[in-house]
């Protein structure tokens, strides 16, 4: 391992890759920031230069800056008006875009800097000395542990239901499971539920569905309330700064969803997205009660969780990828692609035959996090000050990037419909107090629970895998108490309450 320390420090630290590192880094947060262009659409817009370059560890250390630059650039629509153009973003708005309302957006940014730069930082320290063990862990999960997996993504919801909100958040979720039905189907390459529409024949866009439920209404709400979009720290952005209290309250949020982050983003077909709503569901969990009231309204911690998982999930997806040439997520596949162009086999003796590669990509991560970290501290007040534009020009600005994002992510004119039809929709869901999180968990999680249920159906002809798979077992049991714990706390409290009167 330390021999491969000195090649991948010789290699990165070379002229070129330090300048690939900071272009990577700066493209992928500048674009990142906007709604609709995620890390796929970039990095899929960087291959051909990358290719260019010739040297496939230049090439792939540039697109990996752009990647966890993308992804570090990408909370800020988030936390600023709302709009989460990337999934593995849409948990940080949760509470990112609460405290901006509360006129601290320049807190709620360097929270999500500080937590980016740790979950990524911790997560090449892991990658680099786990990433052959972790390897061999990866291929014990099957289509059936997937599947396990996604149950218990799902049993997440609990954690953004609200108080006394479960049944409304489960019925939420399962709207959100439907809606990812439509199209073609795993079993069977037969469009479903398309109601004739050519289309939909792929089924809805997620980045329109995202913009339908968040930012779109946001922009009705201006409109609606002049109140409302009135910053409450007004022209002037203050609060940059996070208190020694919120250090201490975040420290330990950000190493364990680092770790679990790092974990998740090591199994293939998990990634970001997963990782974040566990993270923030589990903090969730765990925090005092008084605490946990906090989450969604504004809390550091409900915003340093899916910060610190998403960023650390990017750095463990590389794990499947490198070493077992086995994509992770739909943006590791078109690194895969781009590392098969440049005539890399990424597996397991992508160490011993092309060590200079897998070494000097992951000291580059390091030089990026210290990069990224840099260049987005000092950003931070003129960032924030989009919050400042008056409501004559912010209305616009959130329905331009809204409809833009629509259309970029299909490229089709109906996906505009689609979007004001649900961003209609979701207002009147709001109006009516249902929490619209949960409906995004089960959109994006459906599909894959779905085709991984379909490949397990037709491996272990019937559901018998759940009781022969004992890991599959195993998630199912903890899928289970995570939905039960809640409804087993309310009712305790509730006991504990009436026998404090009936003493009185």
């Amino acid at each position: 391992m330390f021999e491969g320390i000195v090649i991948g420090l010789t290699t990165a630290l070379s002229f070129t890759n330090i300048a690939m590192v900071l272009g990577g880094v700066l493209i992928g947060t500048f674009i990142g920031m906007l709604p609709g262009l995620g890390p796929m659409s970039i990095i899929a817009i960087m291959i051909p230069v990358a290719i260019s370059i010739g040297d496939p560890s230049a090439a792939l250390i540039l697109l990996a800056g752009v990647y966890y630059g993308a992804i570090f650039g990408g909370s800020t629509s988030s936390i600023l008006i709302n709009a989460p153009g990337v999934a593995s973003t849409v948990a940080s708005s949760f509470d990112g875009y609460p405290l901006a309302r509360k006129g601290k957006a320049g807190k709620a940014l360097t929270v999500a800097a500080i937590a980016s730069f740790a979950g990524g930082t911790i997560g090449a320290i892991l990658l680099m000395v786990f990433a052959p063990m972790l390897a061999s862990v990866a291929l014990l999960f099957h289509s059936a542990e997937y599947f396990a997996l996604m149950v218990v993504g799902l049993s997440a919801i609990a954690a953004f239901a609200g108080t006394g909100k479960v049944a409304k958040a489960l019925l939420m979720t399962v709207l959100g499971l439907m809606m990812a039905t439509v199209g073609e189907g795993a079993l069977f390459n037969m469009p479903r539920f398309t109601m004739g529409i050519m289309d939909l024949q792929s089924g809805f866009g997620f980045i329109t569905l995202a913009m339908a439920m968040f930012a779109l209404p946001e922009a009705i709400y201006l409109v609606l309330d002049p109140k409302r979009s009135k910053n409450e720290a007004g022209a002037k952005i203050r609060d940059l700064r996070i208190s020694r209290n919120e250090a201490h309250q975040i420290a330990p949020v950000i190493g364990r969803q680092s770790i679990q982050g790092f974990l998740i983003g090591v199994l293939p077909g998990a990634g970001a997205t997963i990782a974040s709503f566990l993270g923030y569901a589990v903090e969730r969990n765990i925090a005092p009660k008084g605490e946990q009231e906090e989450f969604g309204k504004g809390s550091v911690k409900g915003l340093a969780a899916p910060e610190a998982a998403n960023n650390a999930a990017c750095t463990g997806s590389f794990v499947p990828l490198l070493t077992l040439g086995i994509p992770g997520s739909g943006t590791t596949a078109i690194l895969l692609g781009a590392l098969i162009a440049l005539n890399v086999s990424p597996g397991p003796r992508l160490m011993v035959d092309q060590p200079e590669i897998f070494w000097s990509v992951i000291i580059s991560m390091y030089i990026g996090n210290v990069a990224l970290l840099i260049l987005n501290l000092p950003l931070i007040p003129y960032i924030a000050r989009i919050l400042a534009v008056p409501r004559t020009y912010l209305i616009p600005f959130i329905l331009f990037f809204t409809m833009m994002g629509a259309y970029i992510g299909q490229n089709n004119a109906t996906e505009l419909l689609i979007l004001v039809g649900f961003g209609v929709v979701a207002t009147i869901l709001r109006f009516a107090d249902y929490p619209l999180a949960p409906l995004l968990i089960g959109f994006i999680l459906g599909s894959m629970l779905e085709d991984n249920f379909s490949r397990a159906m037709q491996l272990y002809d019937g559901i018998g895998f759940i009781f022969e798979r004992p890991m599959t077992m195993g998630l199912l049991m903890i899928a289970a108490i995570l939905v039960l714990l809640p409804s087993y706390r309310a009712r305790r409290a509730r006991l504990r309450a009436r026998g404090v009167a009936d003493g009185d």
